[in-house]
């Protein structure tokens, strides 16, 4: 963007870019609280209802790299449009959909479309705003981006009870009318690198990946040694294997590599992948249990999970003012810790007679530590990357973030069948109190790994030049190096 060109008000600018991204990040999960729903109206099985899920999942995570290649050769604005208009297209399709087959279809087609969105959108947010602005507009970004996701089963659940499970997709159809036209007005286009489109990555990263996921989900159904399953599991591995290799070889990688050679970077997406995984396979377990075994309905369910997910509203945007002063690391690892101790709370008193009470304090601290997580990885993410390389970075954090989302769903459901779990209030509990400690565990070890974050990054600290007043920009990032010379500016 020209000096001279004239900037949208910072309130326009947040929301043309982050609504379309509220609607990706809320059809996450936007269908959990209608599950048990759609397994009696669509027929589907415990197998059908993880690929509701996991078709928009895997979709996403396989096709954001390429989404920010195509912005970055094409225009982001551009392809963030058309981005939206597929979503909003695929959203119809969902709406209309009366087999579970249609909607695993047309769940995949909405992934496709919402790729564009994420990594996107905050790439066009940061060259939109003012450097000085920006700690500000990721703050607010990252609590819209961490409420879309924890709203999710809320808003679909209440549109399952006034309604129909339907209309939780016709919802996204005058939201994607309404973004548009106000992305076209509020955000000037931006482009990187102009580089020759990675399609064999791509192939080899989608399969892999689709492959590594069908394993895992059809394991306990036809059993872990049967041919399909270890084709699934071994075929998956060789093929991410060889994106790898084909990644450290092509001239113009889907992934570059050389990012990773940043701790910030490559912590923050280790603790991505492990946080995601972790938490939204125990919500995906957790949700079914208060309507399945304590026999809430949809709305009921979405009402009482609020303590958790409104959290991140409130918490997100603060984190956005703390991480310049204090750095990511203590954010993060403290936001892991509070949603590993909120997990396990949740499973030593889980059964079918537990009073909501005693659920209310580890839902908060499941929520308090969401909203210390979002925006402060998204500064990891970004700290010591070159402008250029802002949306790679953006779409590697949010594929291994959408990765781990979908194999958190495959291996806790795992966990909760293989315990001989079961979608009635008898067989239920037991199996999902195994599934949500795991997801715990797996938080615990997402806290070890954000202890690896850099405490202070001293050379890009002598490297980059101090602004007028002593304050630091760090890719955007306004750090006050003289008040903080123990602080990270990671």
């Amino acid at each position: 963007m020209s000096p001279t060109t004239t900037r949208a008000p910072l309130a326009l600018v947040i929301t043309a870019a982050s609504v379309p991204m509220f609607m990706a990040m809320l059809d996450n999960l936007v269908v959990t609280n209608a599950l048990p729903v759609l397994a009696t109206d669509l027929g589907a099985s415990i197998e059908e209802l993880q690929w509701f899920i996991n078709a928009y999942s895997l979709s996403f995570a396989s096709f954001i790299l390429m989404a920010v290649a195509l912005g970055d050769r094409l225009g982001r604005r551009r392809i963030f449009l058309g981005g939206t208009a597929l979503f909003t297209l695929a959203s119809i399709a969902c709406a209309l959909a009366d087999t579970p087959a249609q909607l695993i279809a047309a769940r995949t087609i909405q992934g496709m479309g919402a790729a564009a969105l994420l990594p996107l959108s905050l790439a066009l947010l940061a060259s939109n705003v003012t450097k000085k602005q920006r700690p500000l507009a990721i703050g607010i970004w990252g609590g819209i981006s961490g409420l879309g996701v924890a709203l999710g089963p809320v808003i679909g659940g209440a549109v399952v009870e006034g309604m129909s499970w339907h209309a939780i997709f016709w919802l996204n159809v005058p939201v994607g009318l309404i973004a548009i036209p106000l992305a076209r007005i509020a955000l000037q286009e931006s482009r990187g690198e102009r580089v020759r489109l990675d399609g064999t990555g791509l192939v080899f990263g989608m399969l892999g990946v689709f492959a590594l996921v069908f394993g895992i989900v059809r394991g306990n159904e036809v059993g872990w040694t049967s041919p399909q399953v270890l084709t699934g599991l071994i075929g998956g591995t060789a093929l991410l294997i060889a994106f790898l290799a084909w990644e450290r070889r092509t001239p113009a990688p889907l992934l570059p590599l050389s990012l990773f050679r940043d701790r910030s970077f490559s912590v923050a997406n280790a603790v991505g992948m492990t946080f995601s995984l972790g938490m939204f396979g125990a919500v995906f377990i957790l949700i079914q249990f208060l309507q399945v075994v304590q026999g809430y309905s949809p709305l009921e369910a979405g009402i009482m999970t609020m303590p958790w997910t409104l959290a991140p509203l409130v918490v997100a945007p603060i984190t956005g003012f703390l991480t310049p002063r204090i750095g990511t690391r203590p954010l993060i690892v403290t936001g892991l810790a509070s949603q590993a101790v909120g997990l396990a709370w949740i499973a030593t008193v889980m059964e079918p007679s537990t009073p909501y009470g005693q659920f209310v304090p580890a839902f908060l601290l499941c929520g308090i530590g969401m909203g210390m997580v979002f925006a402060p990885s998204a500064t990891a993410v970004l700290v010591n990357m070159k402008d250029e390389d802002h949306a790679k970075a953006s779409g590697t954090n949010s594929t291994v973030r959408e990765i781990g989302v979908a194999l958190g769903i495959a291996i806790l459901t795992a966990v909760f069948t293989g315990a001989g779990g079961t979608f009635t209030p008898d067989g239920y509990t037991d199996a999902a109190v195994r599934a949500v400690y795991v997801g715990a565990a797996v938080l615990g070890l997402a806290t070890l790994i954000g202890t690896q974050l850099p405490a202070r990054d001293s050379s890009s600290s002598q490297s980059r030049p101090q602004n007028a007043d002593g304050t630091l920009d760090v890719d955007g990032v306004v750090v006050d190096v003289e008040a903080q010379p123990h602080a990270s500016i990671a």
